[in-house]
């Protein structure tokens, strides 16, 4: 494992509306934290709003608090120096909720084990603002390269660190595909950020396979390591580059998990560390084969993943398409014939260009 924390066993608790601008402002504030969030629209559950004000002695949105202590409003908040507000977060990470706490609708409470439930407390959203604001402050303008010492020393990346501890509590079987796909990629590409910093950088063939086969995150109750992620969740559970087996066996719990197909285009959104990779960016389940696609088209439109040399009828691809055929139709016979018959009517040759196996580190 990358690194062993405590669970955070309390939440902050806001009470909003939609379309509220200060309270999107609050929840922004507080996605940067670190922390659970549980949002509750006293729109939609008006029973909360009378208990609210009785509690605060305000109707006005937002409301917030930290486990029982209340902060007040997006003003109050906005307000909190940094000393307070570290000291909130902390009671948040230690403390849990007491009998007391403000009052949630049922469907979105905590249960009798502390455990989160996932439509209320936005984990995966708050992980993705963190890696937002990790990207905007320390990657570099087209994605390629990430600043390394700088993100090592960020309160981010601190808050980030004790956030992915809560990866244990998805509950990983009721994610669709869209949501399956978004949320793996976003957690692969920082975990391979996150064990470089915590692990260093892998130099050599054996020590990135160790790397790919050790450094993992524990999500829904699971171990799942990069090659897992992978080629277990993403590639429909296929065999890896060099791998014997394939990642789950057939008793394998985690092969409930795994995407029923490959999805081809995740090639061009997964970043291994390495210059050759893809850019780094963030997805939402929203729309995630448009994004996907888009990513794709931009990598093919780059030099160092795509030559085309009309003189000379070559094409030069990256190694990832030689390394991972089979996703593209390398067994497809339909589509091989067909692909040979292009290449052969139009006596274009195709090569792979060397990779890049340097580190994308701005140092």
């Amino acid at each position: 494992m990358v690194e062993d924390r405590t669970i955070m066993r309390g939440r902050v608790t806001v009470y909003s509306v939609p379309g509220c601008p200060h309270c999107i402002q609050a929840k922004a504030t507080l996605s940067t934290l670190g922390v659970p969030v549980c949002d509750v629209d006293v729109n939609k559950h008006r029973e909360i709003r009378a208990q609210l004000k009785e509690l605060t002695g305000r109707s006005t949105v937002p409301q917030i608090f930290f486990n029982n202590m209340y902060v007040g409003n997006n003003e109050d908040l906005q307000k909190l120096d940094p000393e307070q507000l570290e000291r909130l977060v902390l009671s948040v990470r230690q403390e849990p909720m007491s009998l007391d706490a403000p009052p949630v609708p049922g469907e979105n409470n905590l249960d009798s084990d502390g455990e989160i439930d996932g439509a209320a407390c936005e984990l995966s959203e708050a992980l993705r603002n963190l890696i937002l604001k990790l990207y905007s402050d320390h990657l570099s303008e087209d994605g390629k390269t990430v600043d390394y010492k700088a993100m090592s020393r960020s309160l981010y990346f601190e808050r980030y660190c004790d956030l992915a501890v809560q990866l244990q509590r998805v509950e990983l079987l009721s994610l669709s595909r869209e949501e399956k796909l978004a949320f793996f990629i976003n957690v692969y590409n920082a975990l391979v950020i996150h064990g470089n910093l915590r692990l260093g950088f892998p130099k050599n063939i054996w020590q990135r396979y160790r790397f790919f086969n050790y450094v993992s995150y524990f999500i829904g109750g699971q171990v799942f390591t990069l090659q897992d992620i992978e080629n277990g969740v993403l590639r429909g559970n296929r065999k890896g580059v060099a791998q014997l087996l394939k990642p789950f066996s057939r008793n394998d719990p985690r092969l409930q998990v795994a995407l029923p197909d490959v999805e081809p285009l995740i090639h061009f959104a997964l970043n291994c560390g390495a210059k050759g990779c893809p850019p780094i960016k963030t997805y939402t389940p929203q729309d995630i084969d448009s994004q996907l696609r888009a990513a794709a088209e931009a990598f093919l439109e780059n030099d160092d993943s795509c030559v085309i040399d009309s003189v000379r009828r070559e094409v030069k691809l990256s190694q990832i398409f030689k390394w991972y055929k089979t996703d593209f139709g390398g067994t497809d016979e339909k589509k091989k014939r067909n692909l040979q018959t292009l290449l052969s009517d139009g006596k274009v040759k195709v090569s792979y260009l060397p990779y890049d196996w340097s580190i994308n580190s701005t140092d």
